[in-house]
């Protein structure tokens, strides 16, 4: 056999995977199109519960009038167009998960098919906890502070001691930037609630442990607090919110990992692998010599 046959079997596996992941792109772009085609009939049903937080504040303050304006001529088309490319993602991310698990499938061991679909069914789970968590918590006490930065205006002269009056402040707010905060919650809240999923999966893979991670906790507290002043708009309420939220998961992580650390170890002394007799005689040597620096 000639090295030139070699070749052509050894590349012959990759093309067909190619082919697979072709496939399985193709599906999946099909997916989203519909449930954004789908979305897009009924943008307006969709537009009007994401106000609902909005409308909800305002009329704890008496304010009846719940209305957004159009500031140019095309906002209310990419408004629709958003919430259609949201709509759309929502949608088809159960058929997306599937054709991504067919395609990692059959390269995986019987055992690393059981670890690995948990992780697949609790992501979507977790991120549609943290997106309403974020929408039936977060917004309405963000909605509320900002709009508490209105005032009543007067006329001139009117219950003044000045001949100028007082200039009224009152919101009116984009359709498309309401729209664009409201998402920016969502999807942060969604992603950071992803945190146990991550971890936890990295734990299993051996890439994290529960001792490093609680090591290095101040680091992820600076951390925390700095996702939080960037993903979310510059109130404290809502970065306040948004730190205990996920360190309070980070938490939670620890917890996670160390869980399957004991599973772990469980399984490797049922196998007879584990041996607590054994001792480690480089791990002996670096113990004695923080004993001596001690």
């Amino acid at each position: 056999m000639s090295a030139s046959d070699d070749i052509d079997d050894s590349a012959a596996p990759l093309i067909e995977h190619l082919a697979e992941l072709r496939t399985r792109l193709i599906h999946s772009v099909i997916a989203f199109i519909i449930g954004m085609v789908i979305c897009f009939t009924v943008w307006n049903p969709i537009f009007n519960f994401l106000t609902n937080p909005l409308c909800s504040a305002m009329a704890e303050r008496g304010q009846e009038d719940c209305g957004l304006i159009l500031i140019k001529l095309q906002e209310g088309f990419f408004v629709a167009i958003s919430i259609s490319l949201l709509g759309g993602l929502v949608l088809g991310f159960p058929y997306i998960s599937y054709q991504l698990w067919r395609f990692v499938a059959p390269g995986l061991y019987k055992n690393e098919k059981g670890a690995f679909l948990p992780f697949l069914i609790s992501s979507p789970l977790m991120f549609f906890l943290g997106a309403s968590f974020a929408f039936y918590v977060v917004t309405p006490l963000a909605f509320d502070f900002f709009l508490g930065f209105q005032q009543a205006g007067t006329l001139v002269g009117e219950g003044t001691d000045n001949a100028g009056g007082i200039a009224a402040i009152a919101f009116q707010g984009s359709a498309q930037e309401y729209l664009s905060l409201t998402i920016k919650f969502i999807v942060a809240f969604g992603l950071c609630f992803q945190l146990p999923v991550l971890l936890t999966l990295m734990g299993k893979a051996g890439l994290v442990s529960a001792e490093g991670l609680g090591n290095v906790r101040k680091y992820a507290v600076v951390g925390i607090l700095v996702l939080a002043a960037l993903v979310t708009p510059p109130d404290v309420i809502t970065q306040g919110i948004l730190f205990v939220v996920v360190y309070g998961l980070y938490e939670i992580s620890i917890f996670l990992v160390g869980r399957v650390e004991r599973k772990r170890e469980e399984q490797l002394r049922a196998d007879g692998y584990y041996d607590d007799d054994y001792d480690d005689p480089i791990l002996a040597e670096f113990e004695e010599d923080e004993d001596d620096l001690k």
